[in-house]
């Protein structure tokens, strides 16, 4: 019977059955689900949920920036082509000296 061991190394040399895994080390490293929302545990009857120091800032920055982006928004420019185009044919018209605004003629 053949030996597999030069058959062993030819695979293992073409990238076969075992290989190395430089980035793992072992188990992952995680924190175990406690069944509490976040893993945090819910406080003493008639006591109160201490914040932690970052989170007013998280909410102060999260919600100003939207409100900021929001404002901005509503009174960004008119960039678009249709309104240049728009500007543009008013501003011929009224050269030309035509009416810009269509009026119905009187019965």
């Amino acid at each position: 019977m053949l030996s597999t061991t030069p058959l062993r190394t030819l695979r293992t040399r073409a990238g076969g059955v075992t290989s190395k895994r430089f980035a793992s080390h072992g188990a992952p490293h995680y924190n175990e689900p406690t069944g509490y929302l976040f893993s945090e545990k819910p406080p003493a009857p008639g006591q109160k949920r201490v914040k932690e120091d970052w989170e007013n800032i998280w909410y102060f920055g999260m919600f100003g920036s939207l409100g900021l982006a929001g404002i901005l928004l509503y009174y960004k420019p008119d960039t678009s082509i249709q309104g240049w185009a728009l500007k543009e044919a008013k501003a011929r018209m009224d050269a030309r000296g035509e009416k810009v605004h269509y009026e119905t003629p009187p019965l």
